[in-house]
């Protein structure tokens, strides 16, 4: 990454000097059509495209807010940073902020909620719809030429399965897994919730874990990060998977070991997968994940599930209403 002092990265500054200092550490991770309202009290805005960890502290010193989307706030940072009093998160994971160590110093952390409950359960169908029918495959045939080598209407290189009657298996019973559910009920599907991996007796709305895994042709993940779910797919959780499902993540990096997922796609032990998140993102030229991105059962899109206008609008608002009601003394969504 760039450093700061690097001429692309210089700050936008508005506002009146000595008012409350605003930063936002990485205004690229918003849509450049998203209009950027601003808080109704008196403030100082400075904002970057982005920001190296190691220049954090040097952006952030003397601000009372901080806004970031996926700029690393550390306890070392926040030791260095003793104006710091707010954190506005412009997501809803909040991973990227040392909650406990903000806790200890009194600072308040809020996040996003409820704002991607449209743009990722569509995202999560334009997935589980492009590999289910083969559109990948069969979009690369044509332009390969494979329709006029056919002599015929139509030709069958890659398999296509209707969604009505087959069954969905959702990890992750939040707005948004609910909201994919409601879809998958929409096109005939029946839908199933996993129960936490290792944990039995949630009630009648839940499936165990593992049976989920062995009756799912679609398995679609939409839960946080968190030490308890981090890897919870891997080669063990692959060989249970009896239908050979699809698997769909536009939740997290981290939930599935990828390297495992190239393992179990080369055995056929799924027929497919979708993935919107990779544990490092963009992902290095020796990623796993770079020996299958051609493959016609495979998409990975760069983190957009999030990303429609109506979505990042939406999500904007939200992190101003929490800066407006944090200056009032009424902190809200704080984590």
């Amino acid at each position: 990454m760039k450093r700061l002092d690097d001429a692309e990265l210089a700050p936008e500054r508005r506002g009146t000097a000595g008012a409350t200092r605003i930063v936002f550490l990485d205004r690229g991770t918003i849509g450049p059509t998203v209009e950027l309202a601003r808080p109704a009290f008196d403030h100082e805005w400075i904002e970057y495209a982005s920001t190296a960890p190691a220049d954090i502290v040097g952006c952030l010193k003397g601000a009372r807010i901080a806004i970031t989307n996926k700029a690393p706030i550390r306890r070392a940072d926040l030791e260095a940073l003793p104006d710091l009093k707010m954190i506005a998160v412009a997501a809803t994971g909040y991973d990227v902020v040392d909650v406990a160590a903000c806790r200890e110093r009194g600072i308040i952390v809020s996040n996003v909620r409820g704002y991607a409950v449209n743009t990722v359960p569509e995202h999560t169908f334009a997935l589980i719809l492009a590999l289910r029918r083969s559109i990948i495959g069969y979009r690369q045939d044509v332009i390969d030429g494979k329709w006029r080598e056919a002599g015929q209407f139509c030709f069958f290189t890659h398999p296509i399965r209707d969604l009505a009657g087959s069954t969905l298996g959702i990890i992750g019973e939040g707005a948004i897994g609910q909201a994919v559910a409601r879809l998958g009920q929409a096109f005939g599907m029946r839908t199933l919730f996993a129960a936490h991996k290792g944990v039995s007796g949630l009630g009648p709305l839940y499936t165990p874990f593992d049976e989920v895994l062995t009756t799912s042709d679609v398995i679609t993940l939409h839960s946080p990060l968190t030490p308890g779910t981090r890897d919870m797919i891997d080669m063990a959780e692959f060989r249970k998977m009896a239908k050979r499902p699809l698997l769909i993540n536009t939740a997290r990096g981290g939930l599935v070991v990828e390297s495992d997922l190239v393992r179990a796609l080369d055995e056929g032990l799924i027929a497919g997968a979708g993935f919107d998140c990779v544990t490092a993102e963009p992902f290095p030229v020796d990623h796993p994940f770079s020996a299958i991105l051609e493959r016609p059962n495979v998409i990975v899109t760069p983190h957009v599930a999030w990303a429609s206008e109506e979505a990042m609008q939406t999500l904007w608002r939200q992190v101003i209403g929490h800066i407006e009601n944090f200056e009032k003394g009424r902190p809200s969504n704080t984590v």
